[in-house]
This record gives structure tokens, sequence and C-alpha cells, in this order.
């Protein structure tokens, strides 16, 4: 299970919202819903986050087993 707790500790240090994401980077509701429920997203949406914020995919996602 992949969970993205430190993407929202990531964006509040960098200073990006969830309103930030989806207005000036066009991100869907549905996506940062998805994303706050910890279900599945594309690769490029992972590779657009750490763009955005300017760093690993480590400090927005953390690999649980199952």
């Amino acid at each position: 299970m992949i969970k993205y707790d430190k993407l929202w500790l990531t964006m509040q240090e960098r200073g990006i919202t969830k309103y930030t994401l989806h207005k000036e980077y066009h991100f869907s509701k549905s996506l940062i819903h998805r994303l706050q429920n910890n279900e599945g997203v594309s690769m490029n949406t992972i590779n657009t986050l750490c763009n955005i914020l300017d760093c690993k995919i480590e400090d927005i996602a953390t690999h649980y087993k199952d």
C-alpha cells in the first residue's frame, strides 16, 4: 500500500495548498481526493508532484506492506 501522508507535509513546507494544485497546476478535484484517500495515481502524477515540489518520491509517498 502506498500512502501520501508525507505529501501534505511537504506541500505545507513549500507553501503549496490543495487549492494551488487545483487552480495553478490543473489537478482535478477527483485526483486530489484520490491522493487524500491513498488511492492509486499514475506515475506521471507522482512525477508532476515531485517537479512542482522540487522533491524526491520519498518526500511525498511511503510504501507499506499489505
